[in-house]
């Protein structure tokens, strides 16, 4: 077998962004109560049954020991128009919660008001995946909150359907 060659992370972070994802913005309840979240493109389905969905978290995110604790999250779905959203929550330093209002379902995990569609779900996995950790949440609950195309972030730009 082969040696890997030796991949670059800026190379790899240009051939994934090649890659259209949607835009999320994943929530929790930090120990002490108070709503946590940031923007995360990197989230997918795992499982019909059970349903079971997975997003993945920078060891170096300041929300990492607010995950860590919580018994679980929440994934609500960006829409087009919510490029003001996504931009706040992936902004360390942004009083993420400020303009948006949310609800809470049976985690407690906040779900914005204005999201395309949420999922609210129990930690059911943790695993390591290198600079990331990789969270797996079994939904518990789930909706379509509004009708509207979903937002799409695309070679370091938000993008459109067309």
């Amino acid at each position: 077998m082969n040696a890997p060659d030796i991949v670059s992370p800026g190379d790899f972070r240009a051939v994934l962004g090649r890659y259209a994802t949607g835009v999320t913005v994943v929530t929790t309840r930090a120990p002490g109560g108070q709503p946590v979240g940031l923007t995360v493109n990197s989230f997918t389905s795992v499982s019909l049954e059970p349903p079971l969905v997975l997003f993945c978290l920078d060891r170096d995110a300041g929300s990492l020991p607010a995950f860590e604790a919580a018994n679980g999250f929440a994934v609500n779905i960006l829409g087009v128009g919510q490029e003001a959203v996504s931009n706040r929550f992936a902004d360390p330093q942004a009083a993420k919660f400020a303009e948006d209002g949310f609800a809470e379902w049976s985690t407690g995990a906040p779900i914005l008001a204005d999201a395309l569609a949420a999922l609210d779900c129990g930690v059911h996995a943790r695993y390591d995946g290198g600079d990331h950790i990789i969270l797996v949440g079994r939904v518990h609950r789930l909706a379509v909150l509004s009708d509207g195309d979903p937002l799409i972030y695309w070679c370091g730009s938000y993008r459109k359907l067309t």
